[in-house]
């Protein structure tokens, strides 16, 4: 996966604590910014089935035979 630099502003104390707890700055942040993306893909999906919930339908019943005996 291509790799995109980019700098943001952490509070030197976070900095100085992080660094004297031996943790990987730079794997923290792509952690958090993970995380961050996830939770807002999971919040989207839920906004968009709460405008256009699913409605049983006739199509239901053709779907439940598809299924393996």
């Amino acid at each position: 996966m291509a790799s995109l630099r980019t700098t943001f502003t952490l509070d030197k104390e976070m900095a100085d604590r992080a660094r004297e707890l031996g943790i990987n700055i730079s794997a923290a942040a792509r952690q958090g910014v993970a995380d961050a993306v996830r939770t807002a893909l999971q919040q989207a999906d839920r906004n968009a089935y709460l405008r256009q919930p699913e409605r049983v339908d006739s199509a239901w019943t053709d779907a439940e035979t598809w299924s393996e005996p």
